[in-house]
């Protein structure tokens, strides 16, 4: 695949309980699990991160950029979840530094990229006031984008692992509204065709509204269980985590139109990175997704 083609990422969706919470897995294994598939690097989520002192964040960091240069593995986006509907100004302001020490860590891993959320969708939150905070937190961090070198990428999330409440800006007009806003070239799209779906939307339809400023791409085939429906995921998100009436598996096997994807972003020019984000389910559903998109990005991108 030519240098400008988009190259090939991983996720591991699959570990983030043992590597955040139960830390019965370390970064460093991953790493060294994750080099065992044919993809190109390693995407992270700030949550992998324990140092607490500054000494020891360094000693992480330092470790973690010699782990991917033994395997030659770019680490191309940090993944973080802030939460900028708070209703407190006072925690918008802590997630927005949140958000800022994120960047610097993407930075100081060479990533180009740091995914940006808008925050949960609380119910006392009005759709005008969660819009105006997220935008107001954004137009903060964006002078130190351009300065790091690291470009915001604001995901259509559907939820964050660990939060309670569904994405505020999982509906598409939302998600667009908060783009308009900000036409910033250190302001890009990280698109999740999923995480369209979740939301009852067609994810080519939303695909066409942003093509030109997705920058990153997490590709996956969630879809819920046979016998449910998407009001009824609605209907379960104020709860902790993911809905249990979601699906995963395979990349290639699921709801999604990887043709129709990818043809639509090599007509925008995207040449960003595409990380696999599933294996829910081990080990090797990633390497047969990783072989699925490796051809599919070898047919629309040669």
């Amino acid at each position: 695949m030519p240098p400008s083609a988009p190259r090939l990422a991983v996720m591991p969706k699959c570990f983030m309980d043992q590597i955040c919470r139960e830390r019965s897995m370390t970064l460093l294994q991953w790493i060294e699990l994750g080099a065992t598939l044919p993809v190109d690097g390693l995407e992270l989520y700030s949550g992998f991160f324990h140092g607490a002192r500054p000494e020891e964040q360094a000693a992480e960091l330092q470790a973690v950029n010699q782990a991917l240069a033994r395997h030659r593995l770019a680490m191309p986006m940090l993944c973080h979840s802030p939460d900028f509907t708070h209703p407190d100004a006072r925690q918008r302001q802590r997630e927005i530094e949140r958000q800022w020490a994120a960047m610097e860590r993407a930075a100081k891993l060479g990533a180009g990229a740091c995914r940006v959320l808008s925050g949960q969708r609380r119910p006392e939150v009005t759709r005008e006031d969660g819009i105006a905070w997220v935008v107001e937190a954004l137009r903060a961090l964006l002078p130190a984008a351009e300065r790091l070198g690291v470009r915001l990428a604001l995901e259509n999330h559907y939820k964050d692992h660990y939060w309670e409440y569904p994405e505020f800006a999982q509906a598409g007009e939302i998600f667009c509204e908060i783009l308009d806003r900000l036409p910033s070239p250190w302001l890009g799209v990280q698109y999740d065709p999923s995480n369209a779906l979740l939301a009852g939307e067609d994810p080519i339809g939303l695909l066409r509204r942003v093509r030109q400023r997705v920058i990153t791409m997490h590709a996956s085939d969630r879809h819920l269980k046979p016998g449910h429906t998407l009001a009824e995921l609605r209907a379960l998100d104020a709860g902790a985590g993911y809905a249990g009436i979601l699906e995963h598996g395979v990349i290639g096997e699921g709801e999604n139109d990887f043709d129709a994807i990818f043809a639509l972003l090599h007509e925008a020019g995207f040449r960003g990175w595409v990380s696999i984000e599933d294996g829910v389910n081990g080990m090797d559903e990633l390497r047969r997704s990783a072989e699925f998109l490796r051809g599919k990005l070898k047919r629309h991108f040669d």
